[in-house]
């Protein structure tokens, strides 16, 4: 007597439907990875904007706190100590010290100070202006300059 009205042939037949051919899966892995590629990718690229947007506000932070003390330094001693460079790695804090923090290891800053006449003044030694420069790279490329003009 028969209970479900179907024979053995017709089990093994309802069997191999049901299970994926190794074809189907590896397509399916395929369909995957390049939905999975196409939505991750707009994240890589956001935190490499992200990066690039921190490593600017460092390096304006850097130049703006090296022009801050330039301002504060006796106007006669500004074009004798703010005209040099610090190299890649070697930045300084307003103390001396190079940080050693890695977040500066590839910024470096050069600064560059001179007088500045106005038409009406007659040499360099009456000059009632500075005119400075702090230029800050990482890596290399230029992240922040900031030029001011100073006066007695």
């Amino acid at each position: 007597m028969r209970k479900c009205g179907c024979n053995r042939f017709d089990r093994l037949t309802i069997k191999s439907e049901a299970a994926f051919s190794l074809a189907e899966a590896m397509i399916a892995v395929v369909v995957l990875g390049i939905a999975a590629a196409g939505v991750l990718l707009p994240f890589t690229s956001g935190a490499a904007v992200r990066a690039e947007g921190m490593r600017r506000t460092l390096a304006a932070k850097l130049a703006a706190d090296l022009t801050e003390r330039i301002i504060n330094t006796p106007f006669k001693d500004i074009v004798a100590n703010f005209n040099y460079s610090e190299p890649q790695g070697q930045v300084k804090d307003s103390s001396g010290v190079i940080f050693t923090n890695p977040s500066y290891a590839k910024f470096s800053r050069t600064v560059s100070c001179q007088y500045a006449t106005v038409p009406q003044e007659k040499s360099w030694a009456q000059s009632k202006f500075i005119r400075t420069t702090v230029q800050v790279s990482y890596d290399g490329r230029e992240m922040a300059t900031i030029s001011r003009l100073i006066t007695k």
